[in-house]
This record gives structure tokens, sequence and C-alpha cells, in this order.
């Protein structure tokens, strides 16, 4: 779909997607930057914690699917499961199924870190909602739900 397809008033098109645009790039600098500050209370850096947090939301995955997921190189991810692993977050076990893959499972220790971090940002967005109406929520909640599936069918 091209931006003249829309059914919004001409020459709004580009700059309404480009407010859009705009408006969720600021969105996720701001959550990346509150990410951070929560972080800086535990012993993970960034990476660790999107790490976990795909293991957390996923399972167990082999280092390449966890390399694909977080657009890194498998060297660069198994480097950052070593770390993981020396922690405690994480630990490698041999599939039963097929003993040359080897998945990386998420150690109680991880998931403690991942549900306490994700649940301190929910209780942010909380504190930011707390001036919208339940409509807006509700409305808001729907409309980011109908982008995510739209970008992920694409």
């Amino acid at each position: 779909m091209k931006l003249e397809d829309l059914n919004l008033p001409n020459n709004k098109n580009t700059e309404m997607v480009a407010d859009i645009e705009k408006e969720l790039r600021y969105i996720a600098g701001i959550i990346k930057q509150k990410g951070r500050e929560l972080l800086s209370n535990y012993t993970i850096t960034p990476p660790q914690f999107v790490a976990l947090q795909w293991l957390f939301e996923d399972g167990d995955m082999t280092i390449g699917e966890l390399s694909n997921k977080m657009y890194l190189a498998c060297s660069t991810t198994t480097d950052l499961v070593d770390r993981m692993e020396k922690s405690k977050l994480v630990v490698r076990v041999k599939d039963p199924n097929d003993r040359r893959v080897v998945r990386i499972h998420l150690l109680e220790e991880g998931e403690r870190i991942i549900d306490e971090v994700i649940k301190k940002r929910q209780l942010y967005l909380q504190e930011i909602l707390v001036n919208f109406t339940d409509n807006e929520v509700l409305s808001l909640k729907d409309n980011l739900t109908k982008l995510h599936q739209e970008m992920r069918e694409e």
C-alpha cells in the first residue's frame, strides 16, 4: 500500500504518516531510556535483557534462533550467552530429540529479573496513562495491536 492509497485528505497523507512515525520513534526512545534506567539496578546489560526477554516470552531456543531475533551475529550472541551463563541467568541444554542441538534455557534468576523489570515498566506506563480515559486506553491498545499485526503480516 502507498501513502496515496490512504483515505486521508490530500497533502495530509504524507504529513500524517510522518507525524505518526515521529511520535512512535520518540515513544520508543523514551521507553528504551526508561528501560535502561530500570536496568541500572540490576547486574545485566541492555542486550542481555533483550535476550532474556526473548527466552522468557518464547521459551528455549538455539543460539541461531536467538541471534535472528536479536539481529546479532551468532558469535556476538554466543559471547552474550556465555556471560549470562556465568551469571547463572541461563544454561545450555542438549535437545533430548537431537543431541547435536543445544538450546538456551532461562534459569530462575533470569526469569525473576525479567519478571521484575517488566512489572516495573508496566507500572511506569500505568502512571503515564493515568490522565487517559478508559476508552482512550482501550482504543490505544486496540490500535497498537492492529498496527503490530499489520507489521507482522507484511
